[in-house]
């Protein structure tokens, strides 16, 4: 973590006032989800359950999106009803080319005048999130990563997520801003008391922000070099 720039002031509050922590989820978040990297991951979910289950592409994809929709995370069903190695299904699915991101100036100056202790907590590996990480240029502005294992393997939205990293890390909801793609992942964010923020694309065009939802940007990295100031 990056401690040397002054304090700088901040336009933005959580629940008590000046944050004293940032939750940044990873994949479509701090990368613009016009990169198609999840993509990616997401195809390779697919074929993966096709390999594991013995069935086809199509049938595969149609069980993935099910478990998402019923259990956060195509992991936690297959884990439920198919005693998957999650270790070897996540080195699988991230097992992919990182050549469409690369380093992030932008973001990583306005992260490098942002105010608060700033986590990753994301439904991935912490080996992707350290790789994709690396391709931006912003790794050393986090003191942690949280991902699904240190989450017990309990995805968001799954509150048993939100208290562990905020247990793990010593961190008090109210006192919290928390950044995610998927608005969902927000609303159990916003029960708990933390101030949230979308990363708004085309995957959730037909959304409509509702009162979980504190602040909506379509582009974070011009979003937090507007927010703060010296």
């Amino acid at each position: 973590m990056n401690d040397s720039n002054p304090p700088s002031q901040l336009l933005v509050r959580s629940r008590l006032g000046y944050p004293d922590g940032w939750l940044f989820d990873l994949d479509n978040t701090l990368y613009p989800a016009a990169s198609n990297l999840f993509d990616q991951v997401d195809r390779r979910m697919g074929t993966y359950i096709s390999n594991l289950l013995g069935i086809s592409w199509d049938c595969a994809r149609v069980l993935q999106k099910r478990y998402y929709r019923d259990y956060g995370s195509t992991l936690s069903g297959l884990m439920r009803h198919h005693g998957a190695d999650p270790d070897a299904f996540l080195e699988y699915v991230h097992n992919i080319d990182l050549g469409a991101v690369g380093p992030a100036p932008v973001l990583a100056a306005a992260l490098s005048r942002l105010p608060g202790r700033k986590f990753v907590f994301t439904n991935g590996s912490v080996g992707h999130a350290e790789r994709v990480m690396g391709r931006l240029g912003v790794a050393s502005y986090f003191e942690g990563i949280h991902d699904i294992k240190a989450s017990a393997y309990q995805p968001k939205p799954e509150s048993a997520a939100y208290h562990s990293v905020m247990t793990r890390f010593g961190l008090t909801a109210r006192s919290l801003i928390m950044v995610d793609d998927i608005p969902t992942n927000l609303e159990t964010a916003s029960a708990l008391g933390v101030t949230t923020v979308w990363v708004r694309h085309d995957g959730w065009a037909d959304y409509i922000a509702g009162d979980h939802i504190d602040y909506v940007t379509d582009n974070l990295a011009g979003w937090l070099a507007q927010i703060v100031f010296d």
